[in-house]
């Protein structure tokens, strides 16, 4: 068994209107009545909502192992898990390989707790990273982080095979994607600091070629239809380098990052 507390990347734990919430390095749950954790490594793990020993629910699919799975996000009426495996081949520590060698073996799964099944929703994805749930359940946002991009699974289309469309583009790597209690949907930018191109398809707010230091995005609000609500400027610092989810609640923005040893707080 492997230990809550032995999770080395937890970065905030929090309590909202009777949900747990996990923020790790890559992964967190709003489980009712569990944890669910999944840990850049190998595994998919289940905690009860105090913590304790966390019990491994799954490590892989389709007989073919977990290398690098990243960020989750549950359907709180049937329990299902989504969740991502970045990469078949290259686990966390070559993560940066995974990247330059355009490596498009990562998968987007899900984990049905009443069969203790994980189905294999779409493959060949470059490095798929944050996950995200509509309001309603009917759609799923995932984060394709090589291709710079947010792609938009319906999830009434198992029949077809869960052919995504394009969500947003952007013009920098996005990471995870967290939504708020309104529906709407804040996007991380987690690297690409220097100048933001002039791109009609991102459809940054007031985008145009100017210093890295004029505009400097590290988050994009979105609402359900993929237009901007909000970007969040890093004013060109090193405060934000590295930026990997934004929480929103209770009007304040929760800044979370893989390479900084704190959480950022902000008010919306």
């Amino acid at each position: 068994m492997i230990k809550a507390q032995d999770l080395k990347a937890l970065l905030l734990i929090a309590k909202r209107k009777g949900h747990m919430w996990v923020f790790l390095m890559a992964g967190y749950s709003n489980g009712k009545d569990r944890t669910l954790v999944g840990q850049s490594l190998l595994f998919l793990l289940q905690t009860g909502p105090d913590g304790g020993v966390a019990q491994q629910l799954a490590t892989a699919a389709e007989g073919v192992p977990f290398k690098l799975t990243n960020a989750l996000d549950i359907d709180t009426n049937t329990g299902v898990v989504y969740f991502t495996d970045s990469s078949v081949i290259f686990q966390r520590r070559y993560v940066l390989l995974s990247i330059v060698t355009f490596d498009r073996s990562g998968r987007l799964l899900k984990y049905d707790p009443r069969t203790k099944e994980v189905a294999v929703m779409y493959k060949g994805l470059a490095f798929p990273n944050g996950v995200a749930l509509s309001k309603d359940n009917s759609f799923l946002l995932v984060s394709e982080s090589t291709k710079m991009r947010v792609l938009k699974f319906r999830l009434e289309d198992e029949a077809k095979g869960y052919v995504p469309d394009q969500f947003a583009q952007l013009s920098r790597t996005p990471d995870n994607i967290k939504r708020n209690a309104n529906g709407e949907f804040w996007v991380a930018l987690n690297s690409g600091r220097g100048k933001i191109q002039k791109d009609a398809q991102s459809k940054l707010l007031g985008e145009s070629e100017i210093p890295w230091f004029a505009m400097d995005p590290i988050g994009v609000k979105y609402d359900e239809d993929g237009n901007i609500l909000k970007q969040l400027d890093g004013n060109g610092g090193l405060t934000f380098d590295s930026v990997s989810e934004i929480e929103e609640s209770n009007g304040k923005l929760y800044i979370g990052s893989v390479v900084k040893p704190y959480v950022g707080i902000l008010y919306a």
